[in-house]
């Protein structure tokens, strides 16, 4: 990943962030939208309790947290401290399994796009640090064929941005011996038995129920959540896994859990274990913190192909600020950090606990300026 450049703070840049200040918290005064969150849309304010509620997924709450830090006898990632990663299916057992020395194996994955951008590279950087602490297989699906079917791009396209995107994906640094990336359009053969059984104990007013397919919609569509469950059950993998029935943890966004709510619930009908999965929240745009961010929109991404220059001025530029709109009443009412894209984006990517809560009290009481908190940036 590209450094994000630090932001030199003149009286330039400052009188130029408070005047960002004033455009943008302009611009923020929208009407709150209703929250859709599915597999290829997510808009508006994300309340991630209700999502829990909704979905039927679980709090991972600071107990689980603890146990895997006694287990391990590693420092917890800073997105399991601060809640960046906060709800679960069957964490718990995952963490029985490794107790007991039983293996399991670790499954990701992404649509292939023209840019990643970071909020692509969360749940693979989450991943990679999974599989260092746990010592685990892992295997990397890349979507090919879902961008084929579901978005307008041709066949041949879609097959090169995977090869594409798993340059991009390599570089998060997985162990070359433990990992295995492929493209459904290569692997789908070893796989299409268990696809088939997948798609035979599924019927289609499920798929239409979990997934609001309609009338209007491919056939293909319909077929293609079993390919994305397949996966999470070691049989696809035979000749990599060795083995018919490996537990398997899931490391994804929350968007992502209706097609394994669909995965679980068939997996005993096919004598399989059902996958755990561990979920993550979304990473904000530069525009404020409703919503992911999306490739498609340029000012509201860092993409990791920018260069230095261009994450600063995008940074500068376009990051909504929780500040206020004078220095005066920054400095008199401080910064609201709990709309702040600067301030969340540290949280991110700050390894310093300690530093990041003097951060957020300074530019919360006004004693720093946006422009300062850019900087750490």
């Amino acid at each position: 990943l590209p450094t994000v450049p630090i932001v030199e703070v003149t009286k330039e840049t400052t009188e130029s962030n408070i005047e960002n200040n004033e455009n943008n918290n302009n611009e923020g005064e929208e009407k709150k939208e209703e929250q859709v969150v599915t597999p290829w849309t997510v808009e508006g304010a994300v309340d991630y309790d209700k999502l829990i509620r909704d979905f039927g997924c679980n709090h991972l709450t600071q107990d689980l947290i603890d146990r895997m830090e006694r287990l391990t006898g590693k420092k917890m990632h800073r997105w399991l401290r601060r809640g960046m990663f906060f709800s679960h299916r069957d964490f718990s057992h995952i963490l029985d399994l490794y107790e007991k020395g039983i293996k399991f194996y670790l499954y990701t994955g992404r649509g292939p796009s023209s840019n990643m951008h970071l909020g692509h590279m969360i749940p693979f950087m989450f991943t990679k640090w999974l599989q260092d602490v746990f010592g685990c297989p892992l295997v990397i699906q890349l979507t090919d064929d879902e961008k084929f079917l579901f978005k307008d791009v041709p066949l041949e396209e879609a097959h090169r941005l995977a090869f594409d995107n798993a340059r991009d994906i390599i570089a998060c640094g997985f162990d070359v011996k433990k990992t295995f990336i492929f493209s459904n359009l290569d692997y789908f053969h070893h796989m299409y038995p268990t696809i088939l059984k997948i798609q035979k104990f599924c019927t289609y007013n499920q798929a239409r129920a979990i997934f609001g397919f309609n009338g209007s919609d491919n056939i293909g569509k319909a077929a293609f959540p079993a390919v994305q469950a397949a996966p999470a059950f070691s049989a696809a993998f035979e000749t990599v896994l060795h083995t018919k029935n490996m537990p398997c943890l899931i490391p994804c966004a929350i968007d992502q859990d209706a097609y394994f709510r669909m995965t679980r619930d068939v997996a005993p009908r096919l004598n399989y274990r059902k996958p755990s999965l561990i979920f993550c929240k979304f990473f904000p745009p530069l525009q404020g913190l409703t919503g992911k961010m999306s490739g498609s929109s340029v000012n509201g991404a860092v993409y990791i192909t920018d260069d230095a220059k261009t994450i600063k001025n995008r940074i500068n530029k376009h990051a909504f600020s929780g500040g206020q709109e004078t220095m005066e009443l920054q400095r008199k009412h401080g910064a609201n950090l709990a709309v702040d894209v600067s301030y969340e984006w540290l949280r991110f990517f700050l390894e310093d606990d300690e530093k990041l809560a003097d951060i957020g009290e300074k530019y919360s009481k006004g004693e720093l300026l946006t422009g300062e908190v850019k900087k750490e940036l």
